[in-house]
């Protein structure tokens, strides 16, 4: 996440440190009533540049908040 903030505010974005005090790279839609994270790792290393990052999602100029 790190590396997505930076990229951020690299562009211009304002991204407000305490907004990210409170949030988390896990999606709740992945984890079962169990705890467990489940996670395609075939699709998700099939996403990584070639320095072993995702790439950010793009955002539509009418929507800034898009992509946060």
């Amino acid at each position: 996440m790190g590396l997505a903030v930076g990229e951020l505010r690299g562009a211009g974005r304002e991204v407000d440190a305490e907004v990210l005090a409170h949030i988390s790279p896990a999606r709740s839609s992945v984890v079962n009533y169990y705890g467990s994270i489940t996670v395609d790792y075939e699709r998700e290393l099939a996403q990584l540049d070639k320095k072993g990052h995702r790439p950010l999602r793009t955002v539509a100029a009418d929507n800034p908040a898009g992509g946060l």
